[in-house]
């Protein structure tokens, strides 16, 4: 992992800073052009004002990304909304109510979350969101698979204390004026572990008091931000993360810096954490591009950016074409050559280039003996292409240029 604290003296200057580094992490993941997603997120137990996410999108990410088709508002579904749409209208029943039950930590409170079941969906659980529920209900225990059970338990324990159990009802904001209609049709409580009197507390909006969506963001919702995109979604694999603490940590470590123009004020600092998984890139990266013949490194990670391969032996003339790529009239050319004067079978070193993943192979064969023109090789791009020698490193490098 590459670490990086900053500390600032306001809160603009710390703004700025984060805004720095998050250009400078874009700028380089965009060297491996590879579908990089910047991705809103949430600062977890890190705490912070802001968060943000860099992810590789690809099928075994552990992680999911909604991205707008449109204006490049992307967040991980911990924060991801979409754009509210309202149920068509008709009569509802009980049978419109998707249902889950969790309970909290303290075992005290039964947490009903009530969300739309849309026309030809199945009865399953996936159709809401848990980020969601956990965003009104955060004392709520999502690890629990047994919920029934607990309740019981915890309506055993509690026989004479009036008061101490809770009903607390997470309901979509769009079921509202329904759930009101419906409510002593609905299950409530599980069957069996009816408590008289039991204290309800509804849910029916977000802490910052927007219309509470519980349902799972979905590939074709509606984006956020703009009116004309959708979202897709994406699983992802998390590369680097960036969080703008703030004073989460310096006040209460009293971590403080005198003020410039008056020495003897003295002010919390403004901090920032920035986060790259090193070893995460490689793998990610390595998962991406492999093939059924072996790694495709990006330029920019690439142990070296081309591989010489003659088929028939290191002699003077390789020596000297390979000195010609890596100079010009004196002057590096700027490409990473490397030379295979392993002795090994041609076919075996050829076979090594391909599993090594340099982005470009050059092969010495019997049409540079003959005719001084060398096969160029690059996977990635499916070229293959026989190319006079002294027009190579131009050549190599426009490739280069596209990886």
């Amino acid at each position: 992992m590459k670490d990086l604290y900053t500390f600032d003296l306001t809160v603009e200057s710390a703004v700025e800073t984060y805004r720095d580094v998050a250009a400078a992490y874009s700028a380089f993941f965009s060297d491996l052009k590879l579908p990089v997603l910047v991705a809103e997120a949430s600062s977890g137990d890190m705490g912070g004002e802001h968060s943000h996410e860099y992810h590789l999108s690809h099928a075994i990410g552990e992680d999911t990304v909604a991205a707008c088709s449109n204006c490049g508002y992307s967040a991980n579904d911990e924060v991801a909304t979409a754009r509210s749409f309202w149920l068509p209208e008709g009569v509802f029943t009980p049978s419109n109510f998707g249902l889950w039950r969790g309970i909290t930590k303290d075992r005290t409170r039964l947490v009903n979350v009530w969300y739309p079941r849309l026309a030809g969906e199945s009865s399953s659980d996936d159709g809401w969101n848990i980020h969601a529920v956990k965003s009104v209900v955060p004392e709520l225990d999502n690890s629990v698979r047994d919920t029934e059970a607990l309740w019981k338990e915890a309506v055993h324990q509690a026989q004479g204390q009036k008061g101490k159990l809770r009903l607390v009802n997470v309901i979509d904001s769009r079921l509202l004026g329904a759930f009101e209609n419906l409510m002593e049709h609905l299950p409530l409580l599980p069957s069996g572990l009816n408590i008289d009197h039991i204290p309800q507390t509804w849910i029916t909006e977000t802490p910052a008091g927007q219309d509470l969506n519980l349902l799972r963001i979905m590939d074709g919702d509606g984006c956020p931000r703009c009116e004309t995109g959708t979202l897709e979604v994406h699983r992802a694999l998390e590369l680097g993360h960036t969080f703008l603490l703030g004073t989460r940590y310096s006040v209460p470590l009293e971590a403080t810096v005198a003020l410039p123009q008056n020495p003897k004020v003295q002010v919390p600092v403004q901090m920032g954490c920035f986060g790259i998984g090193v070893s995460r890139i490689l793998g990610a990266v390595a998962e991406q591009l492999v093939d059924d013949k072996g790694l495709n490194w990006p330029r920019a990670i690439a142990p070296f950016e081309v591989i010489v391969i003659p088929s028939s032996g290191v002699n003077e003339q390789t020596l000297e074409f390979y000195d010609s790529l890596t100079k010009r009239d004196g002057v590096a050319t700027g490409l990473d050559v490397v030379l295979d004067d392993r002795k090994e079978a041609f076919g075996w070193k050829m076979q090594d280039a391909d599993m090594t993943g340099y982005p470009v192979v050059i092969v010495l064969g019997r049409a540079w003996r003959e005719r001084g023109e060398c096969e160029v090789q690059c996977r990635r791009l499916s070229v293959k292409e026989n190319v006079k020698s002294e027009d190579v490193p131009r050549y190599v490098t426009a490739l280069l240029e596209r990886l």
